[in-house]
């Protein structure tokens, strides 16, 4: 049986727990998120996302409350919107990092170093008082998304090739819920603490900040204290293969950035999850301004696109898996193109719906492929390399907020187009940026359109993620 780029897997056994079967590598071959995490893979998953879920929750938890916060320090426009490039900017760079991070010392460190290390930003957020120190405090605790790198590695170095897009894709979407789950509970805790502990408003803001920073800091002491690396143990490179035993950061680096598939790969995504991001960013205001709603019903609607994530991407990365089962690498590319390819005429319909619960309908329908890409997406990244596996991550993770900062930059900031004008050429940039997931070609397993190298010698090792 060939599980899932077409590569042979060998009969599964029992896992050390006896919960899980497992591949020769101790990789588990099933994924059951609803069980006790009393295995090492399942302990892993729920520690990655829920430290990933506390990394969402703290970020997005300046956006509901900057109303107060834009009136008590006197942020201009051009300030609120520099903010917003300056978080993008942070987790551009530490996703960059995280990669080389990951593959060097585990995802188990790697996250919990960078959870540790940013909550401090997110208390300092409570202590600004200028709008250049409040550009700044959002430009560093935008680095704590960055653990989305550190979520997948840990997933793909702890399942085996034929659930881990399953894994990648729930582990990231349970998480992302976190960003939709603090835009309502900010403003419930700044408002309780107004009302039953009698703090000024220009106090609560701030105190609120401490939810979210010791949040962060627990899980991240969580996963010191119960996660592990890898099945096996703790993470030790030179315990996964004698070449790499011998490479150092620029090494893992460079063999990472020199491989073209992590390049379609980064702007693939740049163009489902980066154009995730700024439909969070503009759906609100264009439901609002459009069609006339009232704010809390426009902040409803665009909440609902947010929150369909805990199904929708878990879907993308079944699909992919069940594609790779049976079509396999083939499966998982066309698989990609096409659900990618119909979230872009999704969107282009969204612009030019006229009505509100046409647009409503079909805002649900391109939620659905858009986040069902980001699934189908890194059910191909694990296949991409062993030796710079958190280099490739890391490359596809920083695509989609380039893609966030992009697109806003070019349709939604300043403008003169008309929103619906603007989300349509959105779309028209997805089925053009989704065009280069063609030329990924695996010479071990081929391509959307050519079959495996017939040469048996080709170099497996450098390329791929084997048992």
């Amino acid at each position: 049986m060939e599980a899932d780029g077409r590569r042979p897997t060998k009969q599964p056994g029992p896992s050390s727990s006896g919960q899980l079967p497992t591949d020769p590598s101790g990789r588990a071959t099933a994924f059951r998120p609803f069980s006790a995490p009393a295995s090492p893979h399942m302990r892993a998953f729920h520690l990655a996302w829920l430290s990933l879920f506390s990394c969402f929750f703290a970020t997005f938890s300046i956006p509901p409350l900057l109303p107060v916060i834009r009136r008590d320090l006197h942020l201009s426009p051009a300030d609120v919107g520099a903010a917003g490039v300056a978080s993008f900017a942070g987790a551009i760079l530490s996703r960059l990092a995280m990669g080389p991070a990951c593959d060097l010392v585990g995802p188990r460190a790697a996250s919990a170093a960078l959870s540790l290390l940013t909550a401090p930003a997110i208390l300092a957020a409570g202590l600004v008082t200028t709008p250049g120190g409040f550009v700044a405090v959002r430009f560093f605790v935008g680095f704590s998304i960055a653990n989305f790198v550190a979520n997948q590695f840990w997933m793909s170095s702890m399942f085996a090739g034929d659930v881990v897009g399953l894994a990648n894709g729930v582990a990231a979407g349970w998480a992302n819920v976190g960003s939709g789950l603090t835009q309502l509970a900010m403003p419930l805790i700044y408002t309780s603490l107004m009302k039953h502990l009698h703090v000024s408003s220009s106090s609560a803001w701030r105190v609120s900040f401490i939810v979210p920073a010791t949040f962060q800091i627990v899980t991240a002491i969580m996963v010191l204290a119960f996660g592990q690396d890898l099945p096996s143990g703790r993470y030790k490179r030179n315990n996964r293969n004698s070449k790499s035993s011998k490479e150092g950061l620029f090494d893992v680096l460079v063999h990472g950035l020199r491989n073209y598939r992590g390049w379609i790969l980064a702007l693939t995504y740049g163009y489902c999850f980066g154009v995730e991001l700024t439909a969070d960013n503009i759906l609100a205001q264009y439901f609002y301004d459009r069609f006339g709603v009232r704010l809390e019903v426009a902040g409803l609607i665009a909440a609902s696109f947010g929150a369909a994530n805990c199904v929708t991407r878990p879907a993308g990365g079944v699909a992919s898996d069940v594609l790779g089962r049976r079509f396999g690498m083939r499966g998982r590319l066309w698989g990609l193109w096409a659900v990618q390819t119909a979230a872009g005429l999704a969107c282009m319909w969204l612009g030019r719906v006229g009505s509100l619960w046409g647009s409503v309908a079909v805002m649900c329908c391109f939620g659905v492929f858009v986040q069902a890409a980001s699934g189908l997406t890194f059910g191909v990244v694990p296949f991409v390399s062993k030796r710079s596996l958190g280099v490739i991550s890391g490359m596809a993770g920083s695509g989609g907020t380039v893609g966030a900062v992009v697109t806003q930059l070019l349709l939604f900031s300043g403008s003169e187009m008309p929103t619906q004008t603007s989300i349509s050429l959105m779309g028209l940039l997805m089925l053009v940026c989704t065009l280069p997931v063609t030329l990924i070609y695996f010479p071990r397993w081929g391509g959307m359109f050519c079959g495996p190298s017939d040469d048996p010698d080709a170099d497996e090792e450098d390329y791929y993620l084997l048992d």
